[in-house]
């Protein structure tokens, strides 16, 4: 058997405590359960979520594709113009 585990954030549908709820798994499936009033669930689906695309665990762009991008701006000296 799986241990318990509290869910942060969520809010029992009976007690309405926040930071109350723990899921854990047995033989049967996959429950959540209120430790302060009791309230019990079966979670009848699993949800595959899938992670979101950034630009970090993409592959559209690649490295030298990026680095092509890149344009050096230099400032010179005494080129701003100084009003009085």
């Amino acid at each position: 058997m799986m241990p318990k585990r509290f869910v942060a954030g969520a809010v029992c549908p009976r007690c309405a405590e926040m930071d109350r709820i723990v899921t854990f798994e047995t033989e049967s499936g996959v429950f959540k359960e209120c430790v302060s009033c009791g309230y019990s669930e079966q979670q009848l689906a699993q949800v595959e979520v899938k992670e979101l695309d950034t630009r970090v665990n993409s592959d559209e762009i690649s490295a030298p594709e990026i680095a092509a991008e890149v344009q050096v701006v230099k400032f010179m000296p005494g080129s701003q113009s100084k009003k009085s």
